[in-house]
C-alpha cells in the first residue's frame, strides 16, 4: 500500500491492486494554499461538508463517495463510519463529523476526519484495531496536540500520521505539528508526501509517521 499526502487532511490511499481512495478533498483558498487536486480515485471518503473536506468534483475519473455513519460498501470494500462531532460541545458549534474505518491490504485504516473531541469508551469500542491512524493534531477547529496524543493512547494504532496541522500552503489558525511530535518516541520524518507500508512490517510499538503535503 501507498499512502501520499496531498496536504490538510487529504490522503490518497493506493493498494497493491491499484485501488485508489481519497480522503476529504480540499478546496483551494480561504487560507488553503495547497496545490489543486488532480489525482484520479475510485472511492471518495468524506467525513463532513465543509469544503476543505468536501470537494468531490476535484478528484478526476468518477469515484464512488463515501458519507455519512454506518456501513457502506464501494469499489468491494467495506467502510464502516463513526458519528462524532468537529467540537467538544456535541456539534452545536461545528456540526458532526465521521470517523471512517476500513482495510486495503490486510491493512486497518482510520481516519478521524475534524475530531474535535475525545473519543468516548462506546466509540473506541465501535473503532476497534486500528493499524494506521490519519490524526487531526492542530486544534482550534479540531482537537488540538494534547487530545490528540490521548486519542492516540485510546486507539493505540500501529502508525500514526498526523494532518490538519499548519504548513506554509495551510494559513489557517492553528497550530503546526511540532507541538504533537514535543517529546514523542518513535517518529520518522519521511521528509516525502509519500509512503509505502505492508501489513507484515508494520511496527510493533507506535511509531508517528510524518510526510511533507505533495507539491
Amino acid at each position: 500500500m501507498r499512502v501520499k499526502w496531498l496536504g490538510h487532511s487529504c490522503f490518497l490511499i493506493t493498494s497493491k491492486g491499484g485501488l485508489r481512495v481519497i480522503t476529504d478533498p480540499y478546496a483551494v483558498g480561504g487560507g488553503i494554499n495547497y496545490s489543486p487536486i488532480k489525482e484520479t480515485a475510485d472511492v471518495v471518503v468524506v467525513s463532513h461538508g465543509h469544503d476543505d473536506h468536501s470537494n468531490v468534483s476535484a478528484v478526476q475519473g468518477k469515484p464512488e463517495v463515501v458519507k455519512g455513519d454506518g456501513i457502506k460498501t464501494a469499489k468491494s470494500v467495506q467502510f464502516r463510519g463513526i458519528a462524532t462531532y468537529h467540537d467538544a460541545a456535541q456539534g452545536t458549534q461545528r456540526g458532526p463529523n465521521t470517523i471512517f474505518c476500513f482495510t486495503l491490504d490486510d491493512i486497518k485504516l482510520c481516519h478521524l476526519g475534524d475530531l474535535g473531541h475525545v473519543l468516548s469508551p462506546e466509540q473506541v469500542n465501535e473503532i476497534g484495531a486500528v493499524d494506521i491512524l490519519f490524526v487531526p493534531v492542530g486544534g482550534f477547529y479540531t482537537i488540538d496536540a494534547s487530545v490528540a496524543s490521548q486519542v492516540c493512547d485510546q486507539l493505540k494504532p500501529k502508525i500514526v500520521i498526523p494532518m490538519h496541522f499548519k504548513t506554509p500552503k495551510c494559513a489557517y489558525p492553528i497550530a503546526g505539528v511540532e507541538d504533537f511530535l514535543k517529546g514523542k518516541k518513535g517518529v520518522r520524518r519521511v521528509g516525502d508526501s509519500e509512503v509505502a507500508l505492508e501489513q507484515e512490517k508494520l511496527p510493533a510499538a507506535t511509531e508517528i509517521v510524518l510526510l511533507q503535503p505533495a507539491l
